[in-house]
Parts: C-alpha cells; structure tokens; sequence
C-alpha cells in the first residue's frame, strides 16, 4: 500500500469527471447505520471495477471522501494519552509511535468512494499501512483511558478490526 494516496485520490477525481458521474463531496460513510457491503481492495484493487459496478446498476450518484492526517490528530492523541492508565514506559512507548507518524501529517491517508443502491452503501475504501497503525495506536489509547462509558469515539476515527 502506498504510503501516501494524494496521487491516486487526483486520478480519482479525474476519471470521475472524465466518465460524467455526479459527484457528492460528503464524510466518511464507515460508521454509517445503513448496511455496508465493503469491495474487496485487496485482491480487487481497481477502483475503475468498483464504479462500472454502480454504471452497470444505472447509477451516476457517488459519494466521495477524503481524510488528510492533521497534527490536531497527533496532538489530540498526545492529550489522551496524558489521561491514559498506564506505567511509565508503555505511555513512553504509545508517544514515541504517535510522534512518528507526524512525518505523515498533511498527507491523505484514506479515501472512500462509495455508492447506494437497495438500502445499502456499496464501499470502496483504500487506506494507507501507516494510518492503520495510527489506528491500532488509538485503540490502544482508549484501552487504557480513564474508564468513561458513553463517551464518543476518540477523533472520529474508526477501525475495522
């Protein structure tokens, strides 16, 4: 996986405009409460694949999303970690992963094409390696945070593990 999908998001947007599809600049549909059917990216990779499959159903209407890394990310993620329970060397060990990633902050790190038909989202959602490890680091963070039930998600984030 690249490490960045700036590149890939720009010819995305291209061949939208280039096959005339209509085009809905929305949020992430991950958490979405209609029923998801994700495309299998990795042994599908294409997302030219994806999209004929909504031309083929009749379909010109696609939602698209784009996640850049921000450093209010990392900082938010710093903050949690100041609440976290844990000993010394793990939180040293959480903050040393999360200031690595900040060589990543302006960077898109995720990038969702999406469809609906018959009361489902249609999913196509290409992530890069290092912002699953983000997430695996924000699991960890709400592991070990103060016990608050109820609470939101922490930043918006997701994980599909």
């Amino acid at each position: 996986m690249k490490s960045n999908l700036d590149t890939l998001a720009e010819e995305i947007q291209q061949y939208l405009v280039a096959e005339h599809f209509i085009v809905f600049r929305g949020m992430s549909r991950a958490e979405d409460d209609t029923p998801m059917i994700f495309w299998d990216v990795d042994r599908q990779p294409d997302y030219k694949a994806f999209l004929d499959c909504a031309l083929q159903l009749g379909l010109r209407l696609v939602h698209f999303h784009t996640r850049e890394f921000s450093p209010q990310h990392r900082e938010e993620a710093l903050d949690q970690l100041e609440e976290c329970e844990l000993g010394r060397e793990e939180k040293r060990g959480l903050e040393r992963r999360i200031n690595e990633l900040t060589i990543y902050e302006g960077l898109t790190c995720a990038i969702e094409i999406s469809f609906d038909f018959e009361n489902r989202v249609y999913l196509f959602e290409l992530r890069t390696e290092w912002y699953d490890e983000w997430n695996d680091v924000l699991d960890e963070l709400e592991d070990a945070g103060p016990g608050d039930e109820g609470q939101e998600p922490f930043g918006g984030y997701y994980s599909n593990n």
